[in-house]
């Protein structure tokens, strides 16, 4: 397991896809495709400004978002409550921003992935320290997951 800081605010990840930036935008916002590699038994993305977004776990719940940016195919942005059928307001909620980048010799994507505003979220130490490590767990297993799922759509 990662390291976790108690005042830790946010979670960074960065990876390389194998795919044209317009693919990987397709990837993070149509609904077919965050469920293989995210939100796995179901999804929905309002893809404007103030739209909604629901992401579904059976083991989790229903996570609700409103949608911030949406500048294709380059950022999309949100905010993410982080508990259960209640909508993203201050003290349960985090923003959450996808930037996208074509690599150096224009045949892949740098997809950077950002959600923050953890220091503000209403919770005991405790419950931070978990949420943190399970949100840093959550983005390192999604973005290997969106790769692998771009390498086989990409066939």
């Amino acid at each position: 397991m990662e390291d976790v800081r108690d005042e830790q605010d946010s979670v960074e990840r960065e990876i390389v896809v194998a795919a044209p930036v317009e693919r990987v935008w397709e990837l993070i916002t149509k609904p077919e495709h965050v469920r293989v590699w995210y939100a796995f038994d179901g999804t929905s993305i309002d893809l404007r400004p103030g739209g909604t977004i629901e992401h579904i776990w059976r083991e989790h719940g229903r996570f609700l978002g409103v949608v911030e940016d949406v500048v294709p195919p380059t950022l999309f942005t949100y905010w993410y409550s982080n508990v259960p059928d209640t909508e993203p307001a201050p003290g349960t909620r985090t923003h959450v921003s996808f930037r996208l980048e074509p690599t150096a010799d224009g045949h892949g994507t740098v997809l950077r992935v950002r959600e923050s505003g953890l220091g503000e979220l209403t919770l005991s130490q405790e419950e931070r320290r978990a949420y943190l490590a399970a949100t840093t767990q959550g983005w390192s297993g999604g973005l290997t997951n969106l790769r692998e799922h771009a390498e086989r759509v990409a066939r």
